[in-house]
């Protein structure tokens, strides 16, 4: 079966689009909107699906477990009620990932030293070493994803993805200038 949204030739998408604006065309509907959020959720299932499969599936990562050791990496250690809206997950599935990392060593749990209800995640000398031997493929990967793109066009899709990212979370845009450039 013909699955004309997944397609990777040009005219199949096309076409799959011009055959929703027809079956939905009498509709009082925004077309450009509903094909860019298609879009951005077809690329980021294709980015997600790529780099669990070929990057962090043989390193025994899963996406949600990259996510933790990297903002553990990068922030240091958090409170479980923010680690898990740093990574966008639901404080029960944190819990669960956590479970998981914390058997293998990547991460520790600790009561927070002021308040024994919170808890304080720790990245581990081993999730370090993890999440520093998988990122330089991750990038590479993120950087072949995105090789058919200019810088400025890197540039100005992060730009518009945060502010597309922003209205869906309700909260105002802080800058809509492009990313500095990180060298």
């Amino acid at each position: 079966m013909p699955r004309p949204l997944h397609d990777h030739d040009d005219d199949v998408v096309l076409e799959a689009e011009r055959d929703i604006r027809s079956r939905l065309g009498g509709r009082h509907l925004d077309f450009e909107s509903m094909l860019a959020v298609s879009n951005i959720y077809r690329a980021a299932n294709a980015v997600r699906n790529r780099m669990e499969r070929e990057v962090l599936g043989p390193s025994d990562l899963t996406w949600g477990g990259f996510t933790i050791l990297f903002v553990l990496w990068v922030w240091g250690d958090r409170e479980t009620s923010q680690l898990a809206e740093d990574c966008g997950l639901a404080k029960g599935t944190l819990t669960g990932m956590l479970q998981t990392l914390e058997k293998r060593k990547l991460v520790a749990r600790s009561k927070h030293e002021t308040d024994g209800r919170r808890v304080v995640v720790t990245l581990g000398r081993a999730g370090r070493d993890k999440i520093e031997s998988v990122f330089p493929e991750f990038n590479r990967y993120e950087a072949k994803f995105t090789s058919d793109l200019s810088p400025e066009e890197r540039l100005q899709l992060a730009r518009l993805l945060r502010k597309v990212t922003a209205t869906a979370d309700g909260v105002p845009l802080v800058s809509g200038r492009a990313s500095p450039r990180i060298r």
